[in-house]
């Protein structure tokens, strides 16, 4: 199947999405802040460039498109066209994010990946659930990988 659109059109639009300050993200941030948590954004020191990071709790938390990380839920369908590609692509992210999460567990903080699919589709969580499992989570230390997904597609 053809693009419909022409390759400036196409790259116009692949030009408007956007890796820092999307919706779920901001979202996240405003309720843990509202919470009393503090964090830095996108720390360039740490493996991965982590989208949130608490350095009192030595968490990390990542919110992670579900299309662009390959999560494997509905809102990560495969494009028809470039199947390819998109697969070698994306797959490339995953594996990239499998090494930055393995990184930062072995320079000892603890990771949250927040899925897009636990705050959009029909199978979404309530946005206060998602914030205060993720809260529990930065304040607890029982474990070092936790991740929110939508209800159904497992924790």
């Amino acid at each position: 199947m053809a693009d419909v659109l022409t390759p400036e059109q196409r790259q116009f639009n692949m030009s408007r999405i956007r890796g820092k300050d999307t919706k779920p993200e901001m979202l996240i941030r405003r309720g843990l802040h509202a919470r009393g948590l503090r964090y830095r954004l996108h720390d360039r020191s740490l493996p991965g460039r982590p989208d949130l990071v608490f350095p009192k709790y030595r968490t990390a938390v990542f919110i992670h498109g579900c299309f662009w990380h390959a999560h494997g839920c509905a809102l990560s369908k495969l494009p028809a066209t470039r199947q390819d590609f998109w697969h070698a692509k994306l797959e490339a992210n995953a594996a990239r994010d499998r090494k930055a999460v393995d990184a930062l567990r072995a320079g000892g903080w603890r990771v949250l990946v927040i899925w897009e699919c636990a705050l959009r589709g029909s199978a979404r969580e309530k946005e206060s659930v998602v914030l205060e499992l993720a809260a529990s989570f930065i304040e607890g230390t029982d474990r070092d990988l936790f991740e929110i997904t939508a209800v159904g597609t497992g924790n």
